[in-house]
């Protein structure tokens, strides 16, 4: 979704982020910020229940490793579709330097709409809906999971596009991921490896580098 800052007058700016936030050794990259940025649409809410700690009207949250923002006003397409929302962001709140005395309880993660790439997703699932289909009656094909793949097209950071296959990198919030090998130039395609959260029973997750 994408969110504009209707008081930001910069011409953008390089902000600092941390590797990895569990390795104070893993070191920092750059993030580029700027008046138009993207952020998860899952990640905004219009009338939001109690407790709800991510974006809302009227309500603030902190963009990570950036400034806190305030979401002013929706806009909608002919549809009624939300397409766009205009916030204000507070200057004296940058990270690491934050005097704004504004309270948050909610992080998002984010990209520079302006720039940023855009990537193919492919997100696997189980292939079977249950653990073990041999353990079922009837045939096999009756349990497979519809949802075992699904392609999500989106953004992501610039930083991405010196990816190779030999890396692996977290995705905030959504699982760990390499670059497909057969990857076309033009449009980079990431699968995902390992979920950050697994149902499974005595399932094993072996570690991945963060590489980002």
């Amino acid at each position: 979704m994408k969110v504009t800052i209707t008081n930001y007058e910069g011409q953008g700016e390089i902000l600092k982020t941390e590797n990895n936030p569990e390795d104070p050794d893993g070191g920092v990259r750059n993030l580029s910020f700027g008046k138009c940025l993207f952020i998860e649409r899952d990640d905004f809410m219009e009338n939001p229940p109690k407790k709800y700690f991510r974006l809302a009207p009227g309500q603030v949250v902190r963009l990570k490793s950036a400034y806190i923002i305030r979401c002013d006003e929706v806009l909608r397409d002919e549809s009624g579709k939300i397409t766009e929302l205009l916030c204000t962001y507070f200057p004296e709140s940058k990270s690491g330097a934050d005097t704004s005395g504004i309270h948050v309880k909610g992080t998002l993660h984010w990209v520079n709409a302006d720039n940023s790439i855009e990537v193919v997703v492919r997100e696997y699932d189980r292939l079977f809906r249950v653990e073990d289909p041999a353990n079922e009656e009837g045939d096999f094909k009756e349990y497979l999971n519809p949802e075992s793949l699904k392609l999500v097209i989106g953004h992501a950071e610039l930083s991405l596009k010196t990816a190779t296959v030999a890396d692996r990198f977290q995705f905030l919030r959504k699982g760990y991921y390499c670059l497909d090998k057969d990857s076309p130039a033009d449009k980079m395609v990431f699968n995902r490896t390992v979920t950050l959260k697994d149902g499974w029973k005595n399932n094993i997750i072996f570690p991945l580098i963060i590489s980002l």
